[in-house]
């Protein structure tokens, strides 16, 4: 296992480069190992997680050479223009139908065919390695029974033929030397029997849902990922805490923020002359976001007298049909309106017209919460005030009266104070959105952050 103090070392000396006279990290002069790294990533590319997609580009830019194993190929209408930079060979699994209510042998029969070749060369090549792993896949499938029937969990078995198929293409490619994981459960899973097949060592990053929801690594399943992992990255302080009470044998566990192309994300305003000011929010339609909370705190300004015009920009989800039915409640379809999610090109545009942008974030009910919204760090480094909630790790991005407005969770009449408060004080939008930028250019600079992260990598690979 790494030593934990190391990689603390060269990480501390990755963030003093931020210090040069430019502001910008550069090589660290460390020689790049010879072996690739495998991403395992459950669906790619998404335009919800354009912070993956940049951190492939980038440590291909600062000269690592990746892999992609993908578990489902998004095909969505639109793709971040940062994909097609992207250089890392893709190899793409069988796709897989439903475990959900199709009997186990049907689905073998639907499914294995696919697999099965891939499975067969793994065996030849590592056959005691194949049967420990498998043995392990099955007690994995009654030692995490579902708590709802009893029976055994069958989505364990369907990893690791994923896993086999992994495995094969890391024993045929014969130069990748870590595997790597984005999100802690299914994708970590899969990375995590890839390794036990091929001895090839993992780590993961976790992010939110992922870590906090404990039907996703029910019982001590996260414990046992992080016990078996080279090392763990997190995006946030707070998630940090919580994994470091799972890690039971010392884990190296790092805190590395997503960071922003800070060239990118520039403070350039689009002004709209005669027109009322615009509150942008950006998001996935799910519960989290705190959306439902936003209409109404837009419903009290509105029977407040208070000018405003109100955007929320993301892909469908099931609480997209939730708030369209609020606003046609409350009477606000002409003020609030809804649009589709955008490229990062086109959230650029969005944000240079918009004059506050706000993401009321709640943690719900089975525990699901955000982590630091990426979105909340653009607006801010766009100079744009933000108004958020202190969950999670949103207070170590957002300082409350310093460079963002925090309002407490689900309380829409506070929102609503918040907001009036910037909509009518432009002098305060101002020095609150400078603030912000400046604390982007201090803490979350991509340059500096995936330098971070390509220390722990070096570390990793050559221990």
């Amino acid at each position: 296992m790494i030593n934990e103090l190391q990689l603390n070392q060269r990480i501390n000396a990755a963030k003093n480069l931020q210090k040069n006279a430019s502001g910008k990290a550069q090589a660290a002069g460390n020689q790049l190992p010879e072996g690739q790294i495998a991403y395992i990533l459950k669906g790619y590319p998404r335009l919800s997680e354009v912070f993956i997609t940049n951190e492939i580009h980038l440590l291909e830019r600062q000269g690592m050479k990746l892999q992609l194993f993908v578990i489902k190929k998004e095909n969505e209408p639109k793709t971040h223009p940062v994909v097609a930079k992207i250089k890392a060979p893709m190899h793409i699994l069988p796709k897989m139908t439903s475990l959900t209510n199709t009997p186990f042998g049907r689905w073998c029969r639907e499914n294995m065919p696919a697999y099965i070749a891939a499975h067969r060369k793994v065996v030849v090549r590592r056959p005691l390695r194949y049967l420990k792993t498998l043995t392990k896949a099955v007690w994995m499938c009654f030692r995490y029974r579902s708590e709802t029937t009893g029976k055994p969990k069958k989505v364990f078995f369907k990893e690791f033929l994923q896993a086999g198929f992994v495995a094969n293409g890391l024993l045929e490619a014969g130069n990748v030397t870590h595997l790597h994981a984005h999100f802690c459960h299914g994708s970590t899973t899969v990375a995590m029997l890839a390794s036990k097949l091929t001895d090839i060592p993992y780590s993961f990053t976790a992010h939110a849902k992922d870590i906090y929801l404990p039907a996703l690594n029910p019982g001590d399943l996260l414990q046992k990922k992080i016990d078996g992992a080279k090392f763990v990255v997190t995006c946030t302080g707070a998630n940090r805490i919580h994994l470091q009470k799972l890690n039971r044998f010392g884990t190296p566990i790092f805190a590395i923020r997503h960071g922003l192309d800070i060239g990118h994300f520039a403070p350039i305003r689009s002004n709209e002359n005669g027109q009322k000011p615009l509150i942008l929010a950006v998001g996935r339609f799910v519960k989290k976001k705190g959306f439902e909370h936003l209409v109404s705190a837009c419903k009290t300004l509105k029977d407040r007298g208070v000018a405003f015009r109100c955007h929320i920009v993301g892909e469908a989800d099931a609480e997209k049909p939730v708030i369209a039915n609020m606003l046609k409640s409350f009477e606000l379809e002409e003020d609030v309106l809804l649009k589709d999610a955008v490229t990062q090109a086109e959230l650029r545009d969005l944000y240079q017209r918009a004059d506050i942008f706000a993401l009321p974030c709640q943690v719900v009910e089975n525990g699901d919460r955000d982590g630091i919204p990426n979105v909340l760090a653009e607006a801010m480094a766009m100079e744009m005030p933000v108004v958020s909630t202190p969950i999670s790790g949103i207070p170590e991005l957002v300082t409350n009266g310093e460079d963002g407005l925090l309002v407490p969770q689900r309380d829409p009449v506070a929102l609503a104070d918040a907001l009036e408060n910037l909509l009518r004080d432009g002098k305060l939008r101002q020095e609150i959105g400078n603030a912000g930028r400046r604390k982007i250019l201090r803490m979350f600079d991509s340059d500096v952050t995936t330098e971070m992260l390509k220390e722990v990598f070096l570390a990793s690979m050559s221990s």
